[in-house]
């Protein structure tokens, strides 16, 4: 009985040791569970189901991945839209959800809900992904694909030789890689621009 009365002593009235013990362990308990649910919150959002929960991912580039060899292939490894998009290391990937609250910006305004918007804004979409891959040379193509672990000899003839090439010049895997998941956007910027008026005059 003795024993009951004293533990409900400490429980009513804690020393200011008691207190900061306590304090501490709600404050380590609060900081584990919201830094659980941050991540949690991170992963959640690497799903494919949640990228494409959008019908403006799900109904425009998401049917063009599927099908391709990122989709579906002899040895069933998939990359999904986050192992392209989104960075591993935790730091990265910090900075590409702050940066994404952009994408949420234009989802709210409507930036590209139909069809035709999107198009009309794709290329200037893909330049934007094209330039930020540039910057961290394919930094997300190199989580599967590695130059140093390639072998070259097994590779065809074109390939091996792009690939030395690459080495050699600092090229990196968007480099040559473009359109390999969606439409090929990239080939109008390599058609020839169309004559105006006074150029065809010219001519």
């Amino acid at each position: 009985m003795r024993q009951i009365r004293k533990l409900w002593g400490i429980l009513s009235r804690p020393s200011a040791r008691y207190s900061l013990g306590a304090l501490l362990t709600v404050g380590v308990g609060a900081g584990i569970m919201l830094w659980g649910g941050f991540n949690w919150a991170m992963e959640l959002s690497n799903t494919e189901a949640f990228c494409i929960s959008c019908h403006e991912m799900r109904d425009n580039v998401y049917q063009e991945y599927r099908g391709t060899i990122h989709d579906a292939n002899r040895s069933g490894v998939r990359a999904i839209c986050a192992d392209c998009h989104v960075p591993k290391e935790w730091g990265h990937k910090v900075f590409r959800k702050v940066m994404a609250t952009n994408e949420l910006f234009h989802k709210i305004i409507g930036s590209v809900n139909t069809k035709e918007k999107f198009e009309a804004a794709r290329l200037e979409l893909a330049q934007h992904v094209w330039e930020s891959m540039k910057a961290t040379d394919s930094r997300e193509c190199r989580n599967c694909h590695l130059m140093v672990g390639m072998d070259l000899e097994k590779q065809k003839p074109r390939a091996r030789a792009q690939h030395v090439d690459a080495k050699q010049t600092g090229e990196t895997c968007i480099d040559c890689h473009k359109g390999i998941a969606h439409k090929a956007v990239h080939k109008e910027l390599e058609k020839p621009a169309e004559a105006t008026e006074e150029e065809e005059f010219v001519l």
